[in-house]
């Protein structure tokens, strides 16, 4: 009827719970102490009520404290959370640009899939959301601040070019450095939105500050950042006329995402991707916020009520 986890507004108010066992207790001794009295055969009590009729009477009272304990419940004003839609929040999306991304495991290869999909991720955010882009190779650098203007993100997003190197850490020191640019909200100045780090990348630090050491400043500042490994264990580039293979390093994008507090997530193609950046936005997009449910409980009730009702009434009646 109730589930365990349910919260209350009132739970001081449940000590009225108590009433129920006592309640409970004293129809079952008077049901004894009546049961032990003699009644005559030609009781009219007994054409009234018959013998068989004791299971009625017993589940019309079960079903009457049961209301009582519905009502009980809805006095304390019971509470859920639920998802709710985010009206402002800030989003940087930091992706990896380093010559691994080059690979063609990916088609037509990992950046460009990975600029495609990241496109339409930015679109799909709410227009009152602030998204920033972060590009990090051996260095990392704020290609746009966080901005509601989706035309500069996705332009600067087609425009990511190449370069040596992964800094994983600095790509995530960088987007933090970015939320520090959000623009105040006009109707709330001294509101700080909540704020995610959404990180693309192929392969493992070989250059910077540690990833783990740069995640535990995210969660110190409680920013989340959610991962997403992308690419195949079969990735390779060409260099020097040697093949080089290039896979995914799952367990250092999951150390980010679980120390950060965040999620981590693969994506071995474009249409996964998209479907990862879907998930991501609307985790991003949504919160979870308290719903008091005081409503749920009285229904309970009522529908105990009505069926102890039935009971009490059968008990009377002669059926045809």
């Amino acid at each position: 009827m109730i589930p365990l986890a349910l919260e209350f507004l009132a739970p001081q108010r449940l000590w009225a719970l108590a009433i129920i066992p006592v309640i409970a207790l004293l129809y079952v001794l008077l049901s004894r102490r009546g049961g032990h009295r003699k009644r005559p055969v030609s009781s009219r009590l007994q054409l009234v009520v018959p013998k068989d009729a004791a299971w009625k009477r017993h589940g019309a009272v079960l079903l009457a404290l049961l209301s009582l304990g519905s009502l009980i419940v809805a006095w304390a004003i019971p509470k859920d959370y639920t998802d709710k839609p985010r009206d402002r929040a800030s989003v940087i999306v930091a992706i990896d640009v380093s010559w691994s991304m080059e690979a063609e495991d990916v088609s037509p290869n990992r950046l460009k899939a990975a600029q495609a999909s990241a496109n339409e991720f930015v679109n799909s955010l709410p227009e009152r959301f602030n998204v920033g882009l972060v590009t990090f190779a051996g260095t990392a650098d704020i290609v746009v601040p966080p901005t509601v203007d989706r035309g500069a993100v996705v332009r600067a997003i087609d425009a990511l070019e190449l370069a040596p190197s992964t800094a994983v850490g600095e790509g995530v020191y960088r987007s933090l450095d970015a939320l520090k640019l959000v623009p105040p909200d006009p109707d709330d100045p001294d509101a700080v939105p909540p704020a995610a780090i959404v990180l693309l990348s192929d392969g493992a630090t070989n250059i910077g500050r540690s990833s783990a050491g740069a995640a535990q400043t995210a969660k110190d500042q409680g920013v989340p950042v959610y991962t997403i490994a992308f690419g195949t264990d079969d990735g390779y580039v060409v260099q020097d006329g040697q093949r080089q293979r290039v896979s995914v390093d799952h367990y250092e994008l999951s150390e980010i995402a679980r120390i950060s507090g965040g999620k981590k997530y693969s994506a071995e193609s474009s249409g996964q991707l998209a479907e990862v950046y879907e998930s991501i936005r609307e985790s991003v997009g949504t919160e979870r916020v308290p719903t008091e449910v005081t409503d749920r409980s009285a229904g309970f009730a009522i529908i105990f009520a009505v069926l102890s009702a039935i009971g009490v009434i059968s008990l009377g009646a002669r059926w045809p």
